[in-house]
């Protein structure tokens, strides 16, 4: 499961928690503009924008869990099982299996503008990548500058939703994500006042009880709450480091810690990394579950003229700063 967020000061950022039980070993993977994108059903795309995100590489395709490109357009794919539904092959169609679909929005298109266009004749198909690599069932947050939607390809069609509070979790709906904030106009980031009855002297006993009742469990409805809250209400600096200091703060509102999610046997769901991309600069910030320490990778400090992948492992070894 995972939660995804923007947010923005002097820049804009865009990024998201990846929970999971397993690694597939993935990278911070740069696409130059002149890598060609192959699809299964539509042209390859030869010439594009660049790329920069997190990807699983199998037989030198970028399998991206998120990206954003060279424009400054950011895209997420979330967990979205039983809800996921991808259709047949439709002539006339643009036929995008959901592993293309990272690739075929962000090599093309530069902001929602031009995506909204793009998906006018999109159909997500049942496409699996390989006997091996079965095709997930997701969801997805889009994101320029300025606005996000979340597109959602459900058995009565595609669902395209404005998404004014720029979060995204996994199940349910995003329309019954934004329903169930209205069951929590009532938190504040004020001191509550004593609506409860005039005949009792209640007082507040502690900091922060505007906020009694923000969800503070696991479930993807929960932290879509906890993460819409804590991002619409956050302040922060407009520098780079408070910036960036500030965005992973509110990703690690909704963190998943080893043990608090048991899948079956020895196997509990993490938040294997984190990610902020500012989507000005085209840097790609990222933290793993073992080492806190902020990890960037800058797109524009490679050829972006290039024909070939470029991958950096991630560094998951914690790194500690002895000061004495």
């Amino acid at each position: 499961m995972c939660t995804a967020i923007t947010y923005s000061t002097k820049d804009h950022y865009f990024g998201r928690n990846f929970d999971l039980e397993y690694s597939y070993n993935e990278t911070i993977t740069i696409t130059p503009r002149n890598y060609p994108f192959k699809f299964r059903e539509v042209n390859a795309i030869n010439k594009h924008y660049a790329l920069i995100g997190m990807a699983y590489v199998m037989d030198d395709y970028p399998l991206y869990y998120d990206a954003i490109n060279e424009k400054g357009l950011g895209m997420a794919g979330l967990n979205f099982p039983e809800n996921a539904y991808y259709k047949d092959l439709e002539n006339g169609k643009d036929n995008i299996a959901s592993f293309e679909f990272i690739p075929w929005v962000l090599s093309q298109c530069a902001n929602l503008e031009e995506v909204k266009k793009l998906l006018e004749n999109i159909n997500i198909v049942n496409i699996n990548f390989s006997d091996q690599l079965k095709a997930s069932p997701l969801h997805w947050i889009i994101s320029d500058k300025n606005n996000s939607i979340t597109v959602e390809s459900v058995k009565n069609g595609l669902k395209i939703y404005d998404n004014p509070v720029g979060v995204l979790t996994n199940n349910p709906t995003f329309d019954i994500h934004m329903f169930n904030l209205n069951n929590y106009m009532n938190l504040s980031i004020e001191q509550p006042n004593n609506n409860f009855s005039k005949k009792l002297n209640l007082t507040n006993y502690s900091r922060g009880m505007g906020a009694l009742g923000l969800p503070g469990d696991l479930s993807s409805a929960s932290r879509f709450v906890k993460a819409a809250f804590t991002k619409m209400n956050s302040i922060s600096g407009d520098s780079e480091s408070e910036s960036i200091s500030q965005f992973f703060h509110i990703l690690g509102s909704t963190d998943q810690q080893r043990g608090c999610v048991h899948m079956g046997e020895n196997k509990y769901e993490i938040t294997i990394y984190s990610s902020c991309c500012n989507m000005d600069k085209g840097i790609y910030y990222y933290t793993t579950y073992e080492n806190n320490q902020i990890t960037a990778v800058d797109l524009y400090k490679e050829n972006l003229d290039d024909t070939k992948l470029i991958n950096y492992d991630l560094i998951k070894d914690q790194h500690i700063f002895m000061q004495n």
